[in-house]
């Protein structure tokens, strides 16, 4: 391992256990940022990378402090524990010597997960927590963004020099891709896009820590040139600004619904397929997307039960990552591939009661107090970004933390609304009873 990488570790680990519940996730998300997958340990068949290292030094903070005390559970939470257990329980019908497979590798991935998911719910408990985190990864990316923009000017990585990144800049198509310390672009360019909605929610009170995540979000996407960020991008912009019009929402989703349905109808290819169209950077593979999906819904008999471990015959001629399955760019996919299609329906059930809460909290804050409804919107936007680009990308390294921090956010500010809402009901009945 390499010197420099242990110090960091070592002094992100000292501080996760000194600073405040309400600032733990810092040390995290510094780990994330910062840390490439090429660090960490390997002991026997398990990978532990530092981020990983991270997760169950907040794990055991966690038991030690008792800091999961008094945790109300939100459908998010229960959806999350089906998940994670369903996988575990589906990966023994998995063969453990195929790449990706098996209770070893399933048991990595869920503490990836589900750690992260439940670390952001156990130290993120209100509103404030959460805004102060925001303003915090405002700053975080900055380095982030000024390391990605000096590759791509100048052809080499600053973050190689820990490991697991290649020192000289991809190049696809004659397009110079920056990573950063990301195991992909694309990754990288999610990472900052995605991030841009989230530091608009702090807009109205924190204006110039907004605008540094706003240029720090811009930077890492444009510094990546891949078609899926940018695209994130424009989509996580266009949901904050439909604020104005948010009343309208219900009717967007719906006539949206039926617009599919009446393309499906029209269309010689599913509608799906118009992501093929989409070429921003003039390197996008958006076909090769549309088709795995198309694939998947053929393939359906071979995966249902609890997912399976060939799929390379999918796609024959689209690229492989092993003898045994295709290019998997698709992060809602590779869950069906590994639990079938509970494990798909789980996964996606998260996302929409994490979207579904944020209709309910921005509606329950919309008069009384709209700077709160706004801030909900902005972490609904920030969301939805990444639901969007899971559809053609699947996380594989560091940037899964910010997909589950995302969601972890949304179910941490559903249940101190809940609570705030039993308390007033107390307190009423509370009067009603004494008059």
């Amino acid at each position: 391992m390499n010197p420099i990488a242990v110090l960091f570790f070592l002094v992100c680990l000292v501080t996760l256990f000194a600073v405040p519940r309400r600032l733990a996730p810092v040390p995290l998300l510094v780990g994330a940022c910062y840390m490439t997958m090429g660090t960490g340990l390997e002991l026997g068949p398990a990978s532990l990378p530092f981020y990983r290292l991270l997760i169950l030094a907040g794990i055991g903070r966690v038991v030690l402090k008792g800091e999961a005390s008094g945790l109300a559970l939100v459908l998010a939470d229960k959806l999350m524990l089906a998940m994670a257990g369903w996988l575990v329980f589906a990966s023994f019908f998995h063969d453990s010597s195929v790449p990706g497979a098996g209770p070893v590798y399933i048991c990595g991935k869920m503490l990836d997960l589900a750690g992260a998911y439940f670390l952001g719910r156990i130290w993120l408990r209100d509103i404030d927590d959460v805004h102060q985190l925001v303003g915090i990864i405002a700053l975080l990316l900055v380095p982030v963004s000024i390391g990605m923009v000096f590759e791509k000017v100048t052809g080499k990585n600053l973050f190689s020099i820990f490991g697991g990144v290649p020192e000289d800049i991809i190049i696809r198509k004659g397009k110079a891709r920056a990573q950063g310390p990301f195991r992909h672009p694309i990754l990288a360019g999610t990472v900052g896009a995605t991030a841009v909605p989230l530091v608009l929610a702090i807009w109205n009170t924190r204006r110039k820590l907004s605008i540094i995540g706003i240029l720090a979000g811009l930077g890492m996407t444009v510094a990546s040139t891949s078609s899926g960020p940018i695209l994130t991008l424009m989509g996580g912009i266009a949901a904050v600004c439909f604020w104005r019009f948010r009343n309208l929402t219900p009717v967007l989703v719906k006539g949206g619904i039926v617009v599919y349905v009446i393309l499906s109808l029209v269309l010689s290819q599913p509608p799906y397929y118009l992501i093929s169209k989409i070429d921003i950077t003039g390197g996008s593979t958006g076909w090769h997307r549309a088709f795995l999906i198309d694939r998947t819904i053929q393939h359906f008999n071979e995966w249902w039960l609890f997912g399976t471990d060939k799929t390379v015959h999918w796609m024959p001629r689209q690229g492989r990552i092993n003898d045994h399955h295709t290019d998997i760019t698709n992060y809602f996919i590779g869950f069906a591939v590994q639990g079938g299609l509970v494990g798909i329906l789980l996964v996606l059930g998260m996302v929409v009661a994490s979207l579904l809460s944020v209709g309910r909290m921005w509606r329950a804050y919309d008069e009384e107090a709209p700077e709160k409804a706004f801030f909900v919107w902005c972490c609904g936007a920030c969301l939805l970004g990444h639901a969007a680009t899971s559809m053609s990308v699947a996380y594989f390294d560091q940037s899964l933390i910010f997909f589950w921090f995302a969601v972890a956010i949304i179910s941490s500010l559903r249940a101190a609304m809940e609570q705030e809402e039993e308390l007033e009901l107390t307190e009423t009945s509370e009067l009603a009873e004494g008059a």
